[in-house]
């Protein structure tokens, strides 16, 4: 409910969860000592505002479910003999962990996590930058991982941030680190942000990748009512950001691939390319992505389609 409205008192929190507000005061006291949310009078809220940042422990069990249903879906779009680059994040790292069965790799990153997840896949070569370590979230940053950078080309980013919006575009809580992903996004052809849908609508200090540099998005269904979240997913679409949706369950299962292991793809209708190139507005083209559409999906589809 924070992450939804920004705020939430504890009078609704204890109405929402039928308990009373004694015990919301608790757990409330309990999710501020994990940095999850702030304390105010009578209520809670987003911690820390533009510039606060969650560490590595927090991070990792947040939206751990969709983080994997994100990871699976993207790791669809990677083909074998690809070069990309890969940043830092528990989403890239849940994708690095996919990424291990794809023959003829190679993968650039400033991350440890994911080149970790990375180390005993024979067939994939991990180029890792320069760079001083940054501990709270395990990546490599600085003027080292920059410089390492240069004069690379591949043919797509994979990139997490804090929050995304479609003014901003991505954006992160540390001057390091958004320094180095935008160095990440100029060695690529194509900019692919994963982030669930409690990054969506939320907006941090250093601006990452403008919404115009994003390709595509793979994000989750948001909850019913997280109307936010929605109106993001809308407005990034209407500025041409493909959007894929992974379902909370991952989708898609082992078939016939040339890669083994991999869900089978399938293509399903996303946002189309940017109004100034379509009279009229924006319309639907096909994206490939894993997996069966789910009822939320197609609900989704049809919506785009009226509107």
């Amino acid at each position: 409910m924070v992450r939804a409205n920004g705020a939430v008192s504890l009078r609704e929190l204890a109405r929402v969860v039928q308990t009373s507000e004694v015990t919301v005061r608790r757990d409330v006291r309990a999710l501020e000592a994990e940095g999850l949310l702030d304390r105010r009078h009578g209520g809670a809220v987003l911690p820390g505002g533009f510039t606060r940042e969650s560490g590595f422990p927090q991070k990792s069990h947040l939206a751990t479910a969709e983080k994997t249903a994100i990871a699976d879906l993207a790791a669809g779009l990677v083909e074998e003999g690809e070069a990309i680059v890969v940043g830092a994040g528990t989403t890239t790292q849940e994708l690095a962990r996919r990424l291990a069965r794809v023959p003829g790799l190679t993968v650039v990153t400033n991350s440890l996590l994911v080149a970790q997840a990375l180390a005993h896949a024979n067939r994939v070569e991990v180029v890792m930058t320069g760079g001083t370590l940054r501990g709270s979230n395990y990546a490599l940053v600085g003027s080292g991982a920059e410089q390492s950078l240069q004069g690379l080309r591949v043919s797509r980013a994979f990139l997490s941030g804090s929050g995304l919006t479609a003014e901003r575009g991505l954006s992160t809580s540390n001057m390091l680190s958004a320094s180095v992903d935008r160095a990440l996004v100029q060695a690529a052809g194509e900019v692919v942000v994963l982030a669930d849908h409690t990054k969506l609508g939320t907006d941090t200090m250093f601006q990452t990748v403008p919404t115009d540099v994003i390709t595509r998005l793979v994000t989750d269904e948001p909850p019913a009512h997280d109307d936010r979240a929605a109106t993001e997913l809308q407005a990034l679409a209407d500025q041409g950001v493909q959007v894929a949706i992974a379902g909370a369950s991952g989708g898609g299962s082992a078939g016939g691939d040339a890669v083994p292991g991999r869900p089978p793809r399938r293509d399903v209708p996303l946002p189309g390319p940017r109004r100034s190139q379509i009279p009229g507005g924006p319309q639907l083209r096909t994206a490939t992505v894993l997996g069966e559409p789910s009822t939320g999906e197609r609900a989704r589809v049809a919506d785009l389609r009226r509107r």
